[in-house]
């Protein structure tokens, strides 16, 4: 899946975070409520505007995302 086809980054929406396109869901949004349990059913139960495509399309936002940061060890 090309997640771009499904995320959009718009500086007049929501100070130019990504969010699903044709909504105001933030991709961090949709990531939290992942991370917190939720199901893909749960999230498209919630926000009748967003699709299964849009939820998949933010894990993949995120996994480009991570494989281009550079990491550094956590120091304890």
């Amino acid at each position: 899946m090309d997640w771009k086809d499904h995320i959009a980054i718009d500086t007049e929406v929501l100070a130019g975070k990504p969010v699903v396109r044709g909504t105001r869901l933030s991709v961090s949004l949709i990531l939290g409520h992942l991370a917190q349990g939720w199901s893909i059913e749960d999230l498209l139960d919630s926000y009748p505007r967003l699709t299964e495509q849009g939820v998949r399309a933010c894990l993949a936002y995120a996994q480009d995302i991570l494989e281009q940061e550079i990491v550094f060890p956590m120091v304890s």
